[in-house]
């Protein structure tokens, strides 16, 4: 009996979150968490409802302006080496926004391993803005190359972190934003203090700093006064910033 080939497994583009507007005019690509070594199919728990939340609220934010949202849905759950398979799933969805929607800007935003990837990723020319949260990266090691930051010159980069992640270490975050600081003015890390890996403790505050950054990165809208803080902010400042309790509270609808 002839064995069956095994179907490819191939990268796309989750349906567009909420109503997708007639003339899309700027998209987030949503990339979730996944794990250091697998080559299994992800699961929809690799697009946590966290993720599906933030999702729908810069869709709302941005239905005004143009906004699609997409949640990018990957050919395998790890990331898998030098292979980076996460990376190449996140140029492949920013070309397929190219097609689709044309010349517009792109935000990547990544959770765990989803930041790692948007950080990688964020050389694509469709991309002009990173939003990494949580970020999952390597240690570092003296025989291994450092993680790249070359490739985010000339975009707006923050990174969110929670100081009490038992996954993902902030340290190094801190570290990656550092020497990306040192080639892009554009890059800004926010501390949440005390909050865990799933940011649960400070979900509100950080939504609400997703949705200025990303609104502000594709839209120009004006940055809050902390945001803009951040970025103007010698390092460490600007790299070490304390999200206030109560973040976007002053300006929510």
């Amino acid at each position: 009996m002839a064995q069956q080939a095994t179907p490819v497994r191939r990268v796309r583009l989750g349906k567009a979150i909420g109503p997708e507007p007639t003339a899309v005019s700027g998209v987030v690509l949503l990339l979730p968490g996944g794990d250091e070594v697998s080559h299994r199919k992800p699961t929809a728990l690799l697009a946590p409802s966290y993720l599906r939340t933030l999702g729908r609220r810069l869709t709302r934010a941005g239905r005004g302006e143009g906004l699609a949202t997409h949640v990018v849905h990957y050919r395998f759950r790890g990331w898998n080496g030098s292979d980076a398979n996460q990376v190449s799933d996140a140029l492949w969805a920013a070309d397929e926004v190219v097609r689709r929607y044309g010349d517009v800007p792109v935000c990547l935003v990544g959770v765990d391993m989803g930041g790692r990837a948007a950080l990688r990723a964020g050389g694509h020319e469709a991309v002009n803005s990173v939003l990494a949260i949580a970020p999952w990266l390597p240690e570092e090691d003296v025989a291994a190359s450092p993680e790249p930051v070359k490739q985010l010159g000339g975009r707006r980069v923050m990174i969110v972190h929670g100081t009490n992640d038992e996954r993902t270490d902030p340290e190094l975050s801190f570290r990656l934003a550092a020497r990306a600081k040192k080639a892009n003015r554009d890059v800004c890390r926010f501390e949440v203090h005390s909050d865990r890996h799933g940011l649960q403790q400070h979900r509100d505050e950080v939504l609400a700093l997703a949705e200025d950054f990303v609104m502000g990165v594709l839209f120009g809208r004006v940055f809050s006064r902390p945001v803009q803080d951040a970025f103007a902010a010698p390092p460490p400042l600007g790299l070490r910033m304390p999200l206030a309790a109560g973040f976007g509270k002053s300006v929510r609808r």
